[in-house]
């Protein structure tokens, strides 16, 4: 029944389509960052156009065709009387003249094969692979079947681009679109940003380089990783496609935003700067996420580690990499949280020569961070979005204000209700 349910509503994503040929649709996959790339480019666009955004992802067969369709998702989407209120919506949606210009969705790759299912019913006008690293690899076993998998999106889309920094170049074997165009920070991409300054208050400034144009055109960005650099890029090179003009493009990548749990800046006690990371980690972002930390003037700079999910037989090697890049003179802690973070990252950052604390918890992790914060220092909190760690409690604990938790990824009724039991397992 799910089945047939699904391809009726892909079947009503083929209609609306076929009649409403002038709207686009810009799609995102990747490794990580999908979600900040995608409101990134829905930003921009919207300097000029109507764009459709779901922001959220329901982890089902009926996300995507909804979400083209903007259609609400029900909260039993299973009942009769529910998807009986999708059908009617989608059957208007179909009828109606078009009510955006662009549509900007998010395809998840959680098997082989999962992209090219997208055929069925929809072509990507323009395609952004984000970047391709070890994640997710309890469904795709090695590296190179999670880069033929995440490229293989240029089959079903008219035009391609990839991040040219993140995506390592012996996967080139599995691009087959010739239109394709590369992004990134490094001088070997076409859309590219030329950093000129970074300060903690305004983030980087510097040049945003479009092959199209003869001039550079100058922007302050408001992040703290060079990664979100290059997915702001690649929303401005989707906004170059789409016959944005420079001052579009400047004005919609300077009022971009770091998103909760993705590299935001919080206030913390002390006068301390956070940097919350902890909506998700991998080895690629917790790799950026470091590097950032580094270049932040800071008195002290403490990190706290949460363990990366999904790694299966690489997660050892992972882990202790990880730890290997804690430099010593520029870190006075590494906190670990977590079975693999305490088993393999702490020793590597302890054989480094850093000051290492294994918690247990993300609460002992916040406590102990509390205790020897010093005025004016900046921490990074870095952590999964599974595995019962949840160490966005860790940064509540060294909050200025209160009033800043509504920031904090995973906060609702039933979220608060899982973390308590996860909490009580935990002895003293």
């Amino acid at each position: 029944m799910t089945m047939g349910r699904q391809r009726k509503l892909e079947k009503y994503v083929k209609k609306y389509f076929k009649r409403h040929p002038e709207v686009r649709l810009v799609a995102v996959t990747g490794s990580i960052g999908k979600t900040y790339t995608k409101i990134a480019i829905a930003t921009i666009l919207n300097q000029r156009y109507r764009v459709r955004l779901f922001h959220g992802n329901r982890g089902t067969n009926f996300t995507t065709p909804m979400a083209i369709l903007g259609i609400d998702y029900p909260g039993d989407i299973k009942g009769f009387k529910a998807w009986r209120a999708i059908l009617k919506a989608a059957k208007q949606r179909v009828k109606q003249p078009a009510d955006v210009d662009v549509i900007v969705v998010e395809l998840n790759s959680v098997a082989p094969g999962s992209l090219l299912a997208y055929a069925d019913y929809i072509i990507p006008d323009i395609s952004v692979v984000t970047a391709i690293s070890e994640s997710n690899l309890k469904a795709f076993q090695t590296i190179d079947n999670v880069a033929q998998e995440q490229l293989s999106i240029g089959v079903i889309s008219r035009s391609l681009l990839i991040n040219r920094d993140d995506i390592d170049s012996r996967f080139a074997v599995y691009l087959t679109n010739p239109v394709m165009n590369t992004f990134g920070t490094g001088g070997a991409a076409e859309y590219r940003f030329s950093e000129g300054d970074f300060s903690e208050d305004k983030g980087y400034t510097g040049n945003i380089i479009i092959p199209e144009w003869e001039e550079p055109i100058p922007v302050t960005l408001h992040t703290y990783d060079e990664f979100s650099l290059r997915q702001i890029v690649a929303a401005c090179a989707v906004g170059v496609k789409m016959g944005l003009s420079p001052q579009e493009i400047a004005t919609g990548a300077s009022s971009i935003r770091p998103l909760h749990g993705r590299m935001n800046p919080l206030a913390g006690v002390e006068g301390s700067l956070l940097l919350d990371n902890t909506a998700n980690n991998s080895p690629l972002g917790s790799r950026t996420a470091l590097q950032s930390l580094y270049q932040i003037s800071a008195p002290q700079r403490v990190v706290v580690f949460g363990t990366m999910q999904h790694l299966a037989q690489l997660s050892v090697t992972a882990h202790q990499e990880l730890g290997g890049l804690c430099d010593p003179a520029q870190l006075a802690w590494v906190v670990t949280v977590g079975d693999e973070a305490n088993r393999y990252l702490a020793p590597a950052a302890r054989g480094r020569g850093c000051q290492v604390k294994e918690c247990k918890n993300a609460l002992e992790a916040g406590a102990f961070v509390h205790s020897v914060i010093e005025r004016d220092s900046v921490v990074l909190f870095d952590g999964p979005e599974d595995g019962g760690i949840y160490l966005e409690e860790a940064v509540k604990i060294v909050l200025h204000s209160a009033s800043d938790e509504e920031k904090l990824v995973r906060q609702s009724p039933e979220w608060t209700e899982k973390k308590a039991e996860a909490f009580s397992r935990f002895p003293g």
